[in-house]
């Protein structure tokens, strides 16, 4: 039972990555709504008051969306690899090119959350809600009863705490700022969408590779990132084995694992740090034999020209 449970969350995980960006965004957008929905329901109380109820309403909507930006730069391992790319090498091997496109690669992975976020707050609308009803023009409103506490009132609408007189005006003033919470939603949606689509066309049509060569390029990306992961820990396995075995004598391994490790007989026990500073892993750019992958592809898409293939 266990090993049929094991088999089908390897199937699962493979499933994922051989859809990686795709299921990605759609699980970060659903958890973004379930988060949102949740906060709303359970954490957010406007306080009703003049001056706080603006601090609060933007707090409600900034505040989780640079959270968000800030854990998808830090989570994402191209921020790392570049990090580690100025470190070794100050960057003096980095494109400008491969800059665009690692910096695109973190942004674009970190920037889901906090869109999501912002737009699903301002189609909701209660945080601006809460936010700009205090500046309601009551003149705007018809038959308004005159009052010198106009902020206090205005304030106290998102609760629905108003004196009786005032009362009818509740669903009005809602409905005014939900349409306009939810008119910014949908322009940002839009212009997003247009944002998004303008990036991907000058992506293509700045990049030396035809579409069967970014597609190419892609999937040895991927490959070669899972056969590193996958050696690395066998790798490791393999090291911390032998290390074990010099110090109790023997290591207590699973019939798999010593079938496993008995194929690595002869692999390298120690990887030299200069090997590891090589291979920074930034976006396809690092760099093997001194030369980088993309130049190679580059080299493939000149030997197509020159076969004419």
């Amino acid at each position: 039972m266990a090993a049929i449970i094991s088999e089908n969350l390897k199937f699962v995980g493979l499933f994922f990555k051989s859809k990686n960006v795709v299921i990605f965004n759609g699980l970060i957008g659903l958890g973004t709504v379930a988060s949102q929905t949740a906060y709303n329901i359970f954490a957010f109380h406007c306080p009703c008051s003049p001056k706080k109820n603006y601090l609060y309403g933007l707090v409600a909507i900034g505040a989780p969306t640079l959270a968000f930006f800030v854990i998808g730069v830090m989570l994402n391992r191209n921020t790392w690899d570049f990090v580690s790319e100025c470190r070794t090498r100050k960057c003096r091997k980095l494109s400008l090119s491969a800059a665009f496109a690692l910096l695109g690669s973190i942004l674009g992975r970190a920037v889901v959350a906090p869109i999501n976020w912002s737009v699903i707050s301002l189609l909701r609308g209660e945080a601006y809600v809460c936010a700009f009803s205090e500046f309601i023009d009551p003149s705007s409103l018809d038959y308004f009863p005159s009052t010198t506490k106009t902020p206090e009132i205005m304030a106290r609408f998102p609760c629905k705490d108003v004196p009786a007189p005032f009362m009818n005006y509740s669903r009005v003033i809602e409905r005014q700022l939900k349409y306009e919470s939810q008119l910014l939603g949908w322009m940002l949606v839009g212009i997003v969408s247009l944002a998004v689509f303008l990036l991907l066309c000058l992506k293509h049509c700045c990049s030396t590779l035809g579409y069967q060569q970014e597609v190419y390029w892609s999937q040895y990306r991927s490959s070669e990132e899972a056969l590193f992961q996958r050696t690395a820990e066998v790798h490791a396995k393999y090291l911390a084995a032998e290390c074990v075995k010099n110090f109790f004598g023997f290591a207590a391994l699973e019939d798999k694992e010593k079938q496993l490790l008995e194929d690595c007989e002869g692999i390298k026990s120690i990887i030299p740090r200069m090997e590891w500073n090589r291979v920074t892993g930034v976006y396809m750019y690092r760099e093997t034999d001194d030369t980088p992958i993309y130049s190679r592809l580059n080299k493939w898409d000149m030997y197509t020209k020159e076969n004419n293939c």
